[in-house]
């Protein structure tokens, strides 16, 4: 099974391609510059955009690709723009420096536009030090690779197959893990429905403990497939 998702998110890519048709000067911000703005702050959603492509075999995620399309987009012209992250289990993975959080720390990332209180309870109920809301599945999974969010929680039945596919097997190849949020695998074949129901856990390391922090109503309100 091969699962694509050509525009993951959706919401801050046309937020941001908004702010850019309206600005009367077609230059990004450079870091340090005033995002105070509102389409200056807009354009810094290019950030959360990932294009995903994820390989299944026998109902495992397997394989992936994350291409962050606007990567370096505030570095102006003549920087090199965009980057290709990719993941294959027993191959390895490629295009990024693996990094953790430490610790001692708990950094949890979790949806910028789609949250309820659903969400926001099982966020709280992890303990986190801090909490970083970006918009994309494959953006969260960037957060957890490059060491800036320790766990991402999204206690709602909004994530698609294809949002995750590419980015577990990219997570699994350095040692991570994806489930929802029983703790379950997800399967990946034609057969299955496409909607991830039991929202989303995923975790570089102590997964346990995460999934031991869902609260009891999130569990009765996202029943596992």
């Amino acid at each position: 099974l091969c699962g694509v998702d050509p525009l993951d998110g959706t919401k801050e890519y046309t937020e941001a391609s908004r702010c850019h048709h309206h600005q009367t000067e077609a230059q990004i911000p450079n870091k340090g510059s005033d995002t105070s703005r509102p389409h200056s702050t807009a354009l810094w959603l290019l950030d959360n955009v990932t294009v995903l492509i994820g390989i299944a075999y026998e109902g495992r995620a397997i394989a992936g690709v994350i291409n962050q399309p606007f990567y370096n987009y505030q570095l102006g012209a003549g920087a090199s723009l965009g980057r290709t992250m990719w993941g294959m289990l027993g191959l390895g993975a490629f295009g990024f420096q693996l990094q953790e959080v430490p610790g001692d720390r708990r950094i949890v990332t979790t949806t910028r536009s789609h949250s309820n209180k659903l969400v926001t309870d099982c966020v709280n109920a992890m303990e986190p030090h801090e909490v970083i809301k970006v918009g994309g599945a494959g953006n969260k999974i960037i957060q957890l690779v490059e060491g800036k969010a320790s766990a991402y929680v999204f206690a709602s039945p909004g994530c698609k197959k294809w949002d995750t596919c590419a980015p577990e097997a990219i997570l699994h190849t350095v040692g991570g893990k994806l489930t929802d949020m029983h703790g379950n695998a997800y399967c990946y074949n034609a057969n299955v429905k496409h909607m991830n129901s039991a929202g989303v856990l995923a975790t570089l390391r102590n997964h346990e403990y995460y999934v031991s922090r869902v609260p009891q109503s999130v569990l009765q309100a996202l029943k596992s497939d």
